[in-house]
């Protein structure tokens, strides 16, 4: 494969990599590009456009070619996301390499749900709980630590609601490199410990993402950060590229064909808009043959700026104090937020919120339907996908795929005040026929035999 390439600048205060290296660490990338005045620059640690201070992200000269061969090359690779290497900016050995290997997680037919939703064109769950720290954002963290590798950073950083907190620990413990990463102080107990057990630095700030998202921004431009790699600021253009592998994943499983709809959760906006990115790659390729799809957003009520906006007409997104149990979500200034807007209406699809009493029975019927334990995100999406196809914008009878971002042991306390035992009883048979619960359940089972004879 043929490859351009452009020479790249360390980061301030590194040694950088070797540039016979960085001829080869970014594959089919080439240049990063402004999303606002299409202004490019070289493959580096930057994030925001020289000109006119826009979002970069990684542009390609992919392989052209037969896609049938692309195809093949690609069901033949690993089960994660480095099948898709030909499609990233990381290197072509990158699968030998010591990372998490995340991805290629599980595409559930969720018939069971979509009964209880009356979704009659056929509904999946996409569901990332099944990545090495339990969250899609081991994604992103494996392509931004190719990034830092190649920027010879030597502490990885972040700004997290969580669930990357964990990702980057993770991932930095696996391939060799300090990790320091900060979060709002007051963070579910089971992602702030599972982000501290993998023996890096992690630091609550007093405040909300959004203070700790600017804390961090400070510290790139300060002495005090030289050499470290955050992988959601300095190297967020790579980061975002690892979501573009959930578009990927659900077309390859889905028999390398689009979905008519996909619900996605918003919190930066970013994953909505890179599975955007996927799908339009997937079809300029020939790997799947090109036909209309829709985007839906989710948000909570408690931090929806964007489905605010998209609900009353306007383009600009205005920020708002999170207040919501789906923390995960509770970004109050989304950067992709007004590309959200975009592609939710270029696409006819529509950004929706729901209440967190919503999100929490939402986790309860997917878990009781199809036995998966959502985190808070995960009840935001299926919250969403009840609603949007209650007020008719979502088509029941289009195949439709919604995405579960997390697993529901990260927070457990969404849902511990109204899930419990059924009963307490002593140990003895007599007790558990005088109990309620046992009593409805040996009623309804006699009702449905019955039911089946007659």
């Amino acid at each position: 494969m043929a490859v351009q390439t452009i020479a790249t600048t360390s980061a301030p205060g590194t040694t950088g990599a070797p540039e016979t290296d960085r001829d080869t660490a970014f594959g089919p990338a080439v240049a990063l590009s402004c999303r606002e005045c299409g202004e490019r620059f070289p493959l580096g640690p930057v994030f925001a456009c020289q000109e006119c201070f826009g979002p970069l992200e990684v542009a390609y000269e992919f392989p052209s070619g037969d896609p049938e061969a692309l195809r093949a090359a690609i069901e033949a690779g690993p089960d994660n996301i480095w099948r898709y290497a030909p499609l990233l900016p990381v290197p072509a050995d990158v699968a030998s390499r010591p990372t998490m290997n995340p991805g290629f997680t599980k595409l559930v037919r969720a018939d069971n749900l979509a009964r209880e939703l009356g979704v009659t064109g056929g509904l999946h769950v996409k569901d990332d709980s099944g990545n090495p720290t339990h969250s899609f954002k081991d994604r992103v963290v494996a392509i931004a630590v190719e990034a830092a590798r190649a920027f010879g950073f030597t502490t990885l950083s972040c700004s997290s609601t969580g669930n990357l907190a964990g990702a980057v620990g993770a991932a930095a413990a696996r391939a060799g490199f300090k990790s320091c990463v900060f979060i709002p102080h007051d963070l579910e107990a089971g992602k702030v410990v599972m982000a501290a057990v993998y023996g890096g630095d992690l630091v609550g700030i007093e405040g909300n993402y959004d203070d700790v998202n600017r804390f961090c921004s400070e510290l790139i431009g300060d002495p005090l950060g030289e050499g470290w790699g955050f992988v959601n600021v300095n190297l967020r253009p790579y980061y975002g590229e690892g979501s573009k592998t959930l578009a990927y994943e659900i077309c390859e499983q889905l028999g390398w064909r689009l979905p008519d709809n996909i619900v996605v959760p918003i919190a930066s906006g970013s994953q909505l808009t890179k599975i955007d990115k996927g799908l339009q790659e997937l079809i300029g390729l020939g790997l799947v043959e090109e036909k209309p799809y829709r985007i839906f957003g989710a948000q909570a009520a408690g931090c929806s700026p964007v489905s605010t906006a998209f609900k009353n007409g306007h383009d600009v997104v205005r920020p708002v104090k999170p207040d919501t149990i789906a923390k995960s979500l509770a970004i109050g200034n989304p950067a992709d937020g007004p590309y959200v807007l975009d592609i939710a209406r270029r696409t006819g699809g529509a950004v929706e919120d729901v209440t967190d009493e919503e999100v929490v029975d939402a986790i309860k019927l997917l878990a009781r339907t199809e036995g998966i334990f959502a985190e808070t995100a995960g009840g935001v999406t299926v919250g969403v996908l009840r609603k949007l196809i209650e007020s008719g914008q979502l088509d029941p009878a289009a195949e439709t795929v919604v995405l579960n971002t997390g697993d529901g042991l990260k927070t457990l306390d969404a849902v511990a005040p109204t899930t419990g035992p059924s009963a307490v009883i002593r140990p003895d048979l007599d007790s558990l026929r005088d109990a309620d619960f046992f009593r409805k359940h040996t009623t309804d089972d006699r009702n449905s035999r019955e039911a089946g004879l007659a």
